[in-house]
């Protein structure tokens, strides 16, 4: 399997038989997985730290943590 199908479904050829607008296209896929992945890296990361502030440390401080995560989180497009 591709690691640009969204792109291999639109390729585009010239009258040469060469691609045209395509490379430039699965580059900017390649980039989109990349920040989606490590997007997704992230929220686990922040879901665990949240998740341990509630666990060992109920205070002040931990509650605007994860007050602070669930609205970070809430700011997707």
């Amino acid at each position: 399997m591709s690691d640009t199908p969204r792109t291999d479904e639109r390729t585009i050829y010239n009258e040469r038989g060469e691609w045209v607008i395509s490379g430039f296209a699965r580059h900017l896929e390649r980039e989109l997985n990349a920040a989606n992945e490590r997007i997704k890296r992230l929220e686990e990361a922040g879901d665990a730290m949240a998740k341990s502030c509630e666990v060992v440390e109920i205070n002040q401080f931990g509650i605007e943590i994860n007050g602070a995560w669930r609205k970070a989180k809430e700011a997707k497009p």
